[in-house]
């Protein structure tokens, strides 16, 4: 019996148990302070040293990297190693997917990582944890080692375009999944939304598992609306039980 695709569409929702905030919800950081939204603007960014200076003083006091991940990040690496073929595909920077368990090579990061650095004039790369030991050394907006270039962030910011790659292998496995999950994401933004809507037209099963209602919810077969961490468990549960593997 051939096991079906499960393709899981991750947004900030997934996180959130992991004291992680959400950017668009009741709670989220662009609704609580919108000029936060400068500090991950590529213009301003390039543009003013003092806007990168508070990026940089805000990624030394980010949560994210300290974060775990949590049952809903286990729950996916779970699945994927009871043999069920997963492809992950996350709007989120965090890495928690991987953490939990996931090979990195099944998880498509749409808008990159916080993990790690890059230069915006070489390209080089590094851990973002040896460019944040700069910072709390006194270098309060560290240039590239290999060039002198600015640093950034190794994720999309607003203003930037998204890796054509990723997105076409996003696309790619959204055509050919038979169980779309789309999971803590608004659904709002493209093109992450739209490939709830690419999996549905090519005849996938379509589960929205998210707090508040989405665009796509008259789409879903099936929309959850309970807490992320113990929903998502359950209905991957199901999903091995279905597929005829021990779980």
């Amino acid at each position: 019996m051939t096991k079906p695709l499960v393709a899981i569409l991750s947004g900030a929702g997934i996180s959130t148990d992991s004291g992680i905030p959400d950017y668009r919800g009741p709670n989220g950081l662009w609704r609580k302070d919108p000029e936060a939204e400068k500090l991950v603007t590529y213009e301003y960014y390039m543009g003013d040293p003092g806007i990168r200076r508070r990026s940089w003083r805000m990624r030394r006091d980010n949560r994210a990297l300290r974060a775990e991940p949590n049952a809903a990040h286990r729950a996916v690496a779970e699945l994927e190693r009871s043999g069920v073929p997963v492809r992950v595909i996350t709007q989120n920077v965090d890495g928690l997917h991987q953490l939990g368990g996931m090979p990195a090579r099944k998880v498509l990061e749409l808008h990159g990582t916080a993990r790690q650095v890059v230069c915006t004039d070489c390209h080089a790369r590094g851990p973002m944890e040896d460019a944040l030991a700069r910072v709390e050394a006194g270098e309060d907006d560290p240039r590239c080692l290999e060039c002198g270039g600015i640093l950034k962030s190794a994720t999309v910011m607003f203003g930037e375009r998204l890796d054509p790659v990723v997105v076409g292998e996003a696309l790619a496995i959204s055509k050919a999944c038979q169980v779309f999950i789309a999971v803590g994401s608004s659904l709002q933004v493209q093109p992450a939304a739209g490939l709830a809507g690419v999996a549905a037209d090519h005849g996938a099963r379509l589960v929205i598992v998210n707090a508040e209602p989405t665009p796509y919810d008259d789409r879903a077969d099936e929309v959850i609306r309970e807490p992320i961490g113990t929903a998502l468990p359950k209905l991957l549960h199901r999903l091995i039980t279905e597929s005829g593997t021990p779980g």
